[in-house]
């Protein structure tokens, strides 16, 4: 004879209590595999250095070294190119009668 389902219930629903388990008799997915998973942050924070130095910031700290930035010098050499091109950033003006030189004056009525 075949156990009755509810008693099964029963008996599962003791023993999640006794060993302090989830029940979930539906067997619906819940999340708590993942949720009992070790956490990844501190992990990969400590994979990482604490601190990265740049070229800028070794150079501020030891300016009697002679060093150079290859990639910053490449960079302003690029930006050179580009002014002489006329392709560089627009000149800012100071003055406010520079500033509103080119703009139509509006009729007020």
């Amino acid at each position: 004879m075949a156990t009755p389902r509810a008693r099964i219930l029963d008996l599962m629903r003791v023993s999640c209590r006794l060993f302090n388990t989830h029940f979930n008799p539906t067997g619906e997915r819940t999340g708590n595999k993942i949720l009992r998973e070790r956490l990844k942050g501190p992990s990969l924070l400590q994979y990482y250095p604490k601190e990265q130095f740049s070229i800028k910031q070794f150079k501020r700290a030891f300016p009697d070294l002679s060093m150079s930035d290859e990639k910053e010098e490449i960079r302003l050499e690029s930006v050179e190119s580009h002014k002489l091109r006329g392709k560089g950033k627009p000149k800012k003006y100071k003055l406010g009668r520079e500033r509103t030189a080119g703009k139509k004056k509006s009729k007020r009525k």
